[in-house]
């Protein structure tokens, strides 16, 4: 590769046989190659191990990375385990079911690279149907900066759109499953570090995020898990009683109106 991007990009990977060729062409696609890629199999216990590898066999010599867990701990801490051995001083988040427009790293380094003061960046994303890529044009784009009251009110990020600072201190939360990614940007945001998000699509995904294949214990399992990360700051001492009192109430509002979306969806299928 010649003059790759000092970015690691860190890929959890968990039974994910029919997507992740999709993800890593999506990262070898890019308009400015980062300098690795590392897969972590997450005790998938199927073939995705056999796939990485054939993977990693396809491309430059160590450009793939693998790491192998014995057991299924989550994608917090498979994160965290790519990141642990992430070379490059920039790491970068992709889910094995997502994909990337072809010029996200060149856009987010970029900016990241011109304004190092930025510790963690995000941008925009769209839905995707799982035959198509993101392959939609893009334009100049605004620059946000995200306060901790608009974090906390609502997750601006999904994860395959983040990019940070290697050395940052916080890390995913070790075997948390749901609101992970949450929790993180929260405690870099409350550490004082400049957060911001690039107003432009530079991702896409492949489900909704909420109420997704009919799941609806699974959106019961995300509003635990936001409730999770405000008693966590709470207990910090990052907010006080009154605001994370507010705060969970704002959430279950949330909760019930998703819920509500979600049972009127199954009532207009049948």
């Amino acid at each position: 590769m010649n003059n790759p991007m000092p970015v690691s990009v860190v890929i959890p990977c968990y039974r994910c046989v029919k997507t992740l060729a999709r993800s890593v062409a999506s990262v070898a696609a890019q308009t400015s190659l980062p300098a690795e890629v590392i897969l972590v199999d997450d005790g998938s216990g199927d073939d995705t191990r056999l796939l990485m590898q054939e993977i990693a066999r396809e491309y430059a010599h160590g450009w793939i990375r693998l790491v192998v867990l014995s057991q299924n701990v989550g994608a917090a801490s498979a994160r965290n385990a790519g990141w642990a051995i992430a070379s490059q001083p920039y790491v970068a988040f992709l889910d094995a079911d997502d994909a990337w427009h072809p010029k996200k790293i060149e856009v987010q380094y970029g900016y990241m690279a011109a304004n190092p003061n930025v510790v963690l960046s995000g941008h925009g994303h769209r839905l995707l149907p799982q035959n198509a890529l993101p392959d939609w044009s893009t334009a100049s784009f605004d620059v946000q900066s995200v306060g901790k009251w608009a974090l906390l009110l609502s997750n601006q990020f999904v994860t395959p759109s983040v990019m940070l600072q290697r050395d940052v201190r916080p890390r995913f939360k070790e075997k948390q499953r749901h609101m992970e990614d949450h929790m993180l940007w929260l405690e870099i945001c409350f550490s004082g570090a400049q957060v911001v998000k690039l107003r432009t699509d530079l991702a896409a995904v492949y489900k909704r995020q909420f109420g997704v294949q009919g799941l609806s214990a699974q959106l019961w399992l995300m509003e635990r898990g936001e409730l999770g990360n405000y008693r966590s700051l709470y207990c910090q001492g990052m907010i006080k009683g009154y605001q994370f009192a507010m705060l969970s109430t704002y959430s279950a509002i949330k909760y019930v109106r998703r819920l509500l979306v979600y049972w009127g969806h199954l009532r207009w299928k049948k």
